[in-house]
């Protein structure tokens, strides 16, 4: 039996700036997640840490633990891994002021 897996975008072209997420995705049925997050431009300011977190229930949100660095450059990419997280994910960062970065954002998860 083949394993299942899907791909999801969940975030594109969207500017992050200040506190920033994409929207939550329910996964549940999944044992690992592996995330990237590419800069599509060229990032402005110093770049977050990316940040993984998990909900019981898609509205409340905690850091599951995993982090990674923002891309830094455009084209740059950053990669996040995790497995036991739950139902709901998704990816946090949060921005000094004046600083963004224009992002695609896919996950990946296997059953």
């Amino acid at each position: 039996m083949l394993p299942e897996n899907i791909t999801l975008v969940v975030g594109r072209n969207e500017c992050w700036s200040g506190r920033a997420a994409t929207e939550p995705f329910e996964a549940g049925w999944a044992r690992e997640a592996v995330i990237f997050v590419r800069a599509l431009k060229e990032p402005k300011g110093e770049q977050p840490m990316a940040r993984i977190e998990i909900s019981p229930d898609g509205m409340r949100w905690v850091a599951e633990g995993a982090e990674a660095p923002m891309p830094s450059r455009k084209d740059g990419m950053t990669v996040l891994r995790v497995k036991h997280f739950g139902n709901w994910l998704r990816v946090a960062a949060d921005y000094s002021p004046g600083a963004e970065c224009t992002v695609l954002v896919t996950v990946h998860l296997k059953a």
